[in-house]
């Protein structure tokens, strides 16, 4: 997961919403961990359930990256207290469990859905669907 995470990174830029879906250790956190170190941004991505968003600066010329978790929030109202849509345009925000919540924040975005695959726990399949121009030439193996 973290390898896809660096090679996804490779092709998002400012402004790009990712929207991560998938069961409880299905390696939404790893996969943004693997993005954060292919923008190199600073700071340790760590799970940010409890503090639901993280800002992590760029450790150089790239954007930020704003890590959210909607798994505890209680809705649209409470989405729209954090702000999102102000800090869109000069980041990379990734939200994990933000299907069906975080739609309207962009016209275009990369849907991604992790499904844990096999009995071991460590094989994963990965559906990653591009919506809207921006994401009309994404490649069909990342």
């Amino acid at each position: 997961m973290r390898e896809l995470g660096i090679r996804l990174a490779g092709l998002l830029r400012a402004g790009d919403l990712v929207v991560l879906s998938g069961g409880l250790g299905a390696g939404k956190t790893t996969l943004t961990q693997g993005i954060g170190e292919g923008l190199k941004v600073r700071g340790a991505i760590t799970s940010p359930t409890f503090v639901i968003a993280r800002v992590h600066p760029p450790l150089g010329d790239g954007p930020a990256l704003v890590h959210v978790d909607a798994y505890r929030l209680g809705g649209f109202a409470e989405l729209d207290d954090l702000d999102l849509d102000t800090s869109l345009a000069d980041s990379v925000t990734v939200v994990e469990w933000g299907e069906g919540l975080v739609e309207d924040l962009s016209e275009e975005r990369l849907e991604v859905l992790i499904v844990n695959d096999g009995a071991s726990g460590e094989e994963r399949k990965v559906k990653v669907t591009g919506v809207g121009s921006r994401w009309s030439e994404l490649p069909e193996r990342l």
